[in-house]
């Protein structure tokens, strides 16, 4: 009783090792995961062979196929000795390897593995490329179930299983999300076999060739710039080093906190203003910020990169349980509810006041915004807008009446809280108005300047009719109107 599992190598019966031979000369019968392998036909001609081919034309899946293929090898274990041949190596690529190794050791049946050449060295020597220089090896497969792939482009990357132009058509759309359209890549078709072939070309023709088959694979060379996480965190880390920048080394956590702030309100008026590329720029300074935070704290001891990205990943996954979890949800209105439940849950420990873990850095329209969604979430809030708008009434009278500049400080910011409530209740961001108004007042009032030094006019020298007539003016002009 027991399982023997040899590799047959990437190529013909040329690439089989010679413990592979034996093995093979001696198995009868042979168990095949596939028959469609150049080694096949040179195998020794000994006695019965059976492939699992038929599997693949009536299972819904591969998973199923492979299931399937576990169990029949381990229920043969089980009665008595088997032998079965993989492509390749046995632990490169085959599931049904590590699934019957698994359910053999369960099961208490003695498992030996013959190794054999895999896909990749051949590939490797077809494309002269040196595996210990960062090579990645993915499965085309498991890049192509993900949303985001996880390697690193800036590593070179060879991806085995390209079977056919499906699979290719997928891969190249996941793999345009990260790489340039025009990335320089190898498909090499039959590595290691008298049919080898490497074809350069863009990324975006991957899925085109017809020669893409089972002996496919897929290699990539690294993005010519560095352009990761891993990379900035690297970069980072140089200019605080020994040798790096004297100004980076001269940073605290606190000393950058104005610098964080104003490249997050650069951020906000990148996309206030609908700029793409403003934004790649500011993005890119705020992580900056983020990293050079990050970086101290490892220096100190307090946390590590690894940490800050594993916490916000795991987070994210706890508090969407209808995403990653069995829970149901209707509408995003319900998804806000459960994020709120489950973070009350989180910090149940201590008991909390709502007004807790609001930031008093944030600009005042934000911070009050935050303040009266919380209350409003416990049921300090008017039973309708109605009320809103008695009280906005009621404040703007009491300006009125303030009499001294005490007073009038707290009335007009009784006004502005006010306001900020009526624009939670109409579902406007406060202080996305604001800025936005702040913007479009801006290039008005830059479109009245260029107005009046078209016509010779001295803005300092006009009263206030005539100013309010160029402004009308623009005003008219302008394809986005508002009251201002």
């Amino acid at each position: 009783m027991a399982i023997t599992i040899v590799g047959l190598g990437p190529g013909d019966g040329r690439l089989l090792t010679r413990q592979a031979w034996e093995i093979l000369a001696a198995a009868n019968p042979l168990y095949l995961r596939t028959s469609h392998h150049p080694a096949v036909a040179d195998l020794p001609q000994n006695g019965e062979r059976h492939s699992f081919d038929p599997l693949y034309d009536t299972a819904d899946d591969f998973a199923q196929v492979y299931e399937t293929i576990v169990a029949q090898i381990v229920q043969l274990g089980q009665a008595g000795d088997v032998v079965y041949a993989v492509p390749g190596h046995p632990f490169m690529g085959e599931a049904t390897v590590t699934g019957i190794v698994a359910a053999a050791n369960q099961a208490d049946i003695p498992v030996t593995i013959i190794s054999g050449l895999s896909f990749v060295e051949p590939t490797l020597a077809a494309l002269a490329v040196d595996g210990l220089n960062g090579l990645q090896l993915y499965d085309a497969l498991e890049i192509n179930a993900l949303h985001y792939p996880t390697f690193n482009p800036n590593a070179p990357l060879l991806i085995g299983q390209v079977y056919n132009q499906h699979i290719a058509s997928e891969l190249k759309l996941n793999l345009m999300g990260i790489y340039p359209d025009e990335h320089a890549v190898f498909l090499v078709h039959g590595a290691g076999t008298v049919e080898q072939s490497v074809t350069r070309m863009p990324l975006y023709e991957i899925d085109r060739t017809p020669h893409t088959a089972h002996l496919t694979s897929l290699y990539l060379p690294p993005l010519p710039l560095p352009s990761t996480l891993a990379a900035l965190a690297e970069t980072v880390a140089t200019l605080r080093a020994p040798g790096g920048c004297p100004w980076d080394q001269e940073q605290t956590p606190q000393s950058m906190r104005s610098g964080l702030l104003e490249e997050t309100s650069e951020l906000l008026e990148a996309l206030d203003a609908d700029d793409p590329d403003g934004l790649r720029e500011e993005l890119g300074d705020l992580l900056y910020h983020i990293v050079m935070q990050v970086q101290m704290a490892a220096e100190e001891e307090l946390f590590k990169l690894t940490d800050v990205l594993a916490d916000i990943d795991q987070k994210l996954k706890r508090r969407h349980p209808h995403v990653w979890g069995d829970w149901q949800v209707a509408d995003s209105a319900e998804v806000v509810r459960n994020w709120e439940q489950i973070k009350a849950g989180e910090k149940a420990a201590a008991p909390q006041s709502p007004l807790d873990n609001i930031p008093l850095s944030l600009p005042a329209l934000a911070r009050s915004q935050k303040i009266q969604d919380r209350v409003s979430k416990v049921g300090f809030d008017w039973p309708d807008v109605s009320g809103v708008w008695a009280k906005l009434d009621e404040e703007i009278q009491e300006l009125h009446a303030a009499a001294t500049p005490t007073e009038r400080i707290a009335e007009f910011g009784d006004i502005l809280f006010v306001l900020v409530n009526l624009a939670r209740w109409l579902g406007i961001d406060a202080e996305t108005a604001l800025r936005e108004t702040n913007l479009r007042f801006s290039q008005r009032f830059r479109a009245l300047e260029h107005l009046a030094q078209a016509r010779g006019r001295d803005l300092t020298q006009l009263g206030f009719a005539a100013l309010d007539e160029l402004w009308q003016e623009v005003k008219r002009d302008s394809t986005h109107e508002s009251s201002i």
